[in-house]
């Protein structure tokens, strides 16, 4: 419980306002010095009566915010000064036009960008306020990229102190974060604020795992600090042998990544073998850094026997946001693998401060070999937003995430020059990403001399020729080959544009239509008529009729369907009332959703109405009671109830944090549900009936299936179940991890 205290808090202010300066790696000037303390200042005074949900000082967080910016991104007090800004527009009485006026268009374009949208709730189940106020911060990247990166600090702040905030908004925001701005970071090459969130996000997502692997560093941390000490005491030496400048130290892997991990190849901490890297920092010169990185390399893989399949060379390759260094795996004495990192100083910055630290050394003129991977991702996206204007925010949002948060695949062409695509392109990618007429013209394509379709998808390494027509004309079933930003876009201009030749025909056929069945060519049922068609807008509408792709007699169905309004999906999930005789009016959407919002849904409680068909038992991640869970709306059909570390609940929740439903099963409630374990060990005679006798020696749970295969020895099986709940599922792993010749078991998240 927080308890106030202003004198404490009027020098906790100041401490950190301080603390802002001393993190500038760099004098400031006087006149950089009064903006800070001007911004400084205004957002006291601007925030002088709100406070957080923790009870602190709501300055406090602004002061936190640009002290990440200056500390862990080196930002410098343009940045500082927008940090301090940043909530000023958003959550009080100051407007953009006051920022202006005292700190220039700059500073307001920077606060703009960072000032979310409204929240307003949207009958449109497409609508999503999140997706909104993301596609609103990545368009500000078009203006200044210190937009994103003051966004990033702003959230990195709010994971940390996310303590205080209610359950189901702790899920909002960590599923965003993993989903939206953990790739954002790693793209922008800011791996420790990466880490970081991506740990916090795992805290409240999966709060088990986060505290037993925490609990497991703790516990093996003074035997940890032996190992690296006899690991790099040889490396130590020989590098102080050849005379080079450096750092080396030890570092513990993220929980999450030791997390990943472990679920990924199904074993426990203690058989995680690279829980920590080794670093070796070089105080080289420019001029020789890559070199005396090379000599590392030789000198540690001459110490320690190396992994040939661990070897990551991202200094002859950077990678694509701007990464470089040397990794290898070698094996340390006391017969464990490690990795070594090896870089140097500016390479480090780069790799902790990203994108900052990239454009600082481009501008002192550092960077020699022209436009990195980094700079060729942002004129990307630059060249998307410019491209996307009208597009639905979720749709761009999900366009942005795969194209430039997913893996990329590798394409030549004819001539041997390398394109890189998001993974998934197909050759109409490919023709796009050539350039846009090219697209616009393709047939076919030869992929390593072979002849195949527009559709065919590439793989990393094709040679790809395209093949052109001067008669050949795109279609809307095109968008469904492409994965690309740039293909789809240019697809969809083009179709904009060719609707818009058949505008009025189209409307002349639909007039005519309405008028043959004595309906009036009103606003109304114009879009009556889309919405029964799902067409986005009139110009596709008047472009189907054009088309004859309506027919008069769908129209006429439409109409003479039963008029009355029908009850709405949302009011009759959460109507009260005993009989439909005895039931209230029924309430509008947005009534409906501000009553679950007042009556605080967790008490949504699930007992043995969870067969309702209000709610809905996802096969993603199979809850069971006992399971932390969460409830998700899907309009139309009712609640989902998936756990809260469900990567679909992540993915809904980090999209739509309107439609969370608080949720908590009932005690003592008895209700089977289905989920599976799997099981791996040496097989042996009888061992299937071993393992089934401890599963059903619990009257209370009953087998759906069993798959079991053996060869060489060795087994898998997999059983699903019909369970109460965890203590019920976790005696029964128990049980089974006793018998005999039983290596591992594990819950399943999906069934087989």
């Amino acid at each position: 419980m927080y308890v106030v205290d202003e004198e404490f808090e009027k020098k906790e202010i100041l401490r950190r306002y301080r603390m802002i300066f001393k993190a500038f790696r760099r004098e400031i000037s006087e006149a950089e010095h009064e903006e800070i303390h001007k911004a400084f200042t205004l957002a006291v005074n601007a925030h002088e009566h709100t406070r957080r949900k923790s009870g602190e000082p709501y300055i406090y967080h602004p002061l936190e915010v640009a002290h990440i910016v200056v500390s862990d991104i080196g930002l410098g007090p343009t940045a500082v000064v927008c940090a301090l800004l940043h909530d000023v527009v958003e959550d009080t009485d100051y407007t953009l036009s006051d920022i202006e006026s005292r700190f220039g268009a700059s500073v307001a374009r920077i606060v703009d960008g960072l000032t979310k949208i409204d929240a307003i709730f949207d009958q449109n189940e497409s609508f999503s306020i999140q997706a909104e106020n993301f596609k609103k911060l990545l368009f500000s990247l078009s203006d200044d990229v210190r937009v994103i990166l003051i966004k990033l600090a702003d959230r990195l702040h709010n994971m940390r102190t996310l303590d205080s905030m209610p359950r189901d908004k702790q899920l909002k925001i960590a599923s965003e974060t993993i989903n939206l701005y953990v790739p954002l970071a790693l793209r922008l090459g800011l791996y420790s604020i990466k880490s970081e969130l991506e740990d916090l996000a795992l805290k409240y997502t999966e709060p088990d795992a986060y505290n037993y692997i925490t609990e497991k560093i703790k516990e093996g941390e003074a035997e940890r600090e032996k190992l690296i000490n006899t690991f790099i005491g040889p490396i130590r030496k020989r590098l102080e042998d050849e005379c080079l400048k450096f750092s080396i130290s030890g570092r513990i892997k993220s929980i999450c990544s030791i997390w990943g991990k472990m679920k990924k190849k199904g074993v426990p901490f203690e058989e995680v073998y690279d829980l920590f890297a080794i670093r070796v920092v070089l105080d080289s010169p420019i001029e020789n850094e890559k070199a005396d990185c090379y000599k590392v390399y030789s000198i540690v893989n001459s110490l320690y026997r190396a992994n040939p399949d661990r070897l990551r060379d991202w200094i002859a390759i950077p990678k694509p946001n701007g990464y470089e260094a040397l990794h290898t795996t070698v094996m340390s004495s006391s017969g464990r693998w490690i990795e070594v990192q090896i870089r140097s100083k500016r390479m480090d910055e780069i790799a902790e401060r990203g994108f900052a630290a990239h454009w600082r050394y481009k501008n002192e003129g550092l960077n020699t070999e022209g436009e990195s991977g980094l700079d060729i991702w942002l004129n990307k996206i630059k060249e998307m937003l410019e491209h996307s204007v009208d597009d639905n925010s979720l749709s761009f949002v999900n366009d942005f995430r795969q194209n430039f948060f997913g893996k990329e695949i590798y394409v030549y062409t004819p001539t041997g020059e390398v394109k890189s695509l998001p993974e998934g392109s197909t050759v109409l990618d490919f023709a796009f990403h050539i350039h846009s007429q090219i697209g616009f013209s393709v047939i076919g394509a030869k992929i390593n001399h072979k002849l195949v379709p527009i559709n065919e998808k590439l793989k990393n390494g094709d040679q790809v020729e395209i093949i052109c027509s001067k008669t050949q004309k795109p279609s809307e079933t095109w968008l469904n080959f492409v994965v690309s930003s740039r293909a789809k876009s240019r697809i969809r201009q083009w179709l904009r544009e060719e609707h818009a030749k058949f505008y009025d025909q189209g409307k002349e056929a639909l007039q005519q239509m309405l008028s043959s069945l004595a309906l009036p060519f009103s606003e109304e049922n114009i879009r009556k008529v889309q919405e029964f068609f799902s067409l986005k807008n009139k110009s596709e509408l008047f472009y189907s009729a054009a088309m004859h792709k309506i027919a008069e007699q769908d129209v006429a169905s439409l109409f003479k369907k039963n008029e009355e309004k029908h009850e709405n999906w949302l009011t009759r999930i959460f109507r009260t009332g005993s009989s439909d005789k005895e039931a209230k009016p029924s309430m509008s959407l947005q009534d409906a959703i501000q009553a679950q919002v007042e009556n605080k849904p967790e008490s949504m409680l699930l007992g043995k109405d969870i067969k309702n068909p209000k709610y809905i038992i996802p096969d993603c991640c199979h809850p069971i009671p006992g399971d932390d869970v969460i409830g998700i709306i899907i309009p139309g059909k009712g609640i989902e109830v998936h756990r809260t570390n469900c990567p679909k609940a992540i993915e809904q929740m980090s999209s739509y944090g309107n439609r969370i439903v608080k949720a908590k099963w009932k005690k003592n409630e008895k209700i089977g549900l289905l989920t599976g374990i799997q099981i791996s060990g040496f097989d042996r005679p009888g061992m299937a009936k071993d393992i089934l006798d401890q599963v059903a020696c619990d009257h209370q749970i009953n087998i759906r299936s069993i798959a079991m295969k053996a060869a060489e020895g060795v087994y898998e099986a997999t059983i699903m179940l019909y369970i109460n709940n965890t203590d019920h599922l976790q005696a029964t792993i128990e049980r089974v991890s006793r018998v005999e010749g039983v290596e591992k078991v594990h819950r399943i998240d999906h069934s087989n």
